[in-house]
């Protein structure tokens, strides 16, 4: 599929969300049901399986793949919410799609049987073909701050606001939304603390490992995986551009610079596709054993991630730069490339300076709450 995502690519962007062909595909595929449970006609592989899938979608288009990525990603995630949410989610269709927005803006209050949400939300990608959204909030039940919880709604009960404007991932369609006064009930709210230990309710009603995946620096793979992929895709239409090319008179394909900035470059990619995976299959090597995860290997998959971005990103801004002038015409492909790569790189949960510093101080032993 990848070579129909790229050819719809310049589509997506214009449109600013996927094209329903793409959703289509997904759906025809299988694609969004990877980690899904086997009782909604999901697959429940690995998250690394996901990781694989994405980036070889993303060698095609960088935002049509994240799109892909993060609906996969949050089946993961309604399939640790109560059997009730997911039987409300996937009972009477299995293709339902989901978004998301996971930082905590909203506000809860309680009500009998639940709970009444408000709030604003960003970022909230592919949300345009979604019938769900899942909002990130804090519950205030006479306390000060407030439980940090995630709130599943139907896309009936959200305001979709369109801005996203963007110059890199406009075809994610990453748009933001809004609820005021909206009725949760109890089953489709999870306790922030446990869904990112992957201890929420859900986790015990499905035995696949998958469910028991902790969130944070171990799904930030998830976004090297889309980074990575597409860095692999701007390589090969860098080779096919720069083979033939000559300036001047002079093919370029023969100055050994050129040679070198490949060798480098396709190097530092492989570095990094062979980095960020690795850290995603040792934590689903130990879950299928029953194991838990540490802290130490969290924090590694993110550290891990970021530095695949940073590697696929150093990699292909020295090749754009050496691509002349040619290259930024607006109807090729690379320039369209480097942008979602950028757009990409830029995520909260892969800042390489974060995520480096975060390892660093479990590394020495430094409490996360100390300053």
């Amino acid at each position: 599929m990848a070579g129909s995502l790229q050819e719809r690519s310049e589509a997506a962007e214009t449109l600013r969300r996927c094209p329903d062909e793409t959703i289509a595909d997904f759906v025809r595929t299988g694609l969004l049901r990877i980690c899904q449970p086997r009782r909604y006609g999901g697959y429940e592989l690995g998250w690394d399986v996901l990781c694989s899938v994405s980036q070889t979608l993303a060698r095609g288009c960088g935002s049509q793949a994240w799109v892909q990525n993060i609906y996969t990603d949050h089946g993961q995630k309604v399939s640790t919410f109560p059997l009730a949410a997911q039987d409300e989610v996937w009972g009477d269709d299995y293709d339902a799609r989901i978004a998301a927005s996971f930082d905590p803006l909203g506000k809860a209050r309680p009500t009998a049987g639940g709970a009444i949400f408000s709030g604003r939300h960003g970022f909230a990608s592919g949300i345009d073909h979604a019938q769900w959204v899942i909002a990130g909030g804090h519950f205030y039940d006479g306390e000060t701050k407030g439980r940090r919880c995630f709130f599943l709604l139907p896309i009936g009960d959200v305001t979709i606001i369109d801005d996203w404007h963007v110059v890199g991932f406009a075809g994610t369609g990453s748009k933001s939304f809004e609820t005021r006064e909206v009725f949760v009930p109890e089953h489709r709210i999870i306790d922030g603390a446990q869904s990112e230990r992957g201890r929420a309710p859900g986790s015990d009603v499905h035995s696949a490992a998958i469910y028991r995946l902790p969130r944070g620096g171990v799904t930030a793979t998830g976004f090297a995986a889309v980074i990575v992929g597409i860095a692999e895709g701007f390589i090969r239409e860098y080779l096919e551009y720069t083979a033939p090319r000559k300036s001047r008179g002079t093919a370029i394909s023969s100055l050994m610079g050129t040679q070198m900035g490949i060798g480098i470059a396709t190097a530092e990619v492989h570095a990094a596709s062979t980095i960020y995976i690795e850290a995603a299959r040792e934590v689903m090597r130990l879950l299928e054993r029953g194991d838990e995860v540490s802290q130490e290997l969290r924090l590694r998959c993110k550290r891990d991630s970021a530095f695949a971005a940073q590697l696929s990103l150093a990699a292909v801004t020295r090749l754009f730069n050496a691509a002349g002038g040619r290259a930024l015409s607006l109807k090729g492909e690379m320039q369209r490339k480097y942008r979602d790569l950028l757009a990409g790189a830029s995520h909260h949960s892969i800042v390489w300076d974060w995520a480096a510093a975060e390892y660093g101080r479990c590394a020495l032993g430094i409490d996360e709450n100390e300053s």
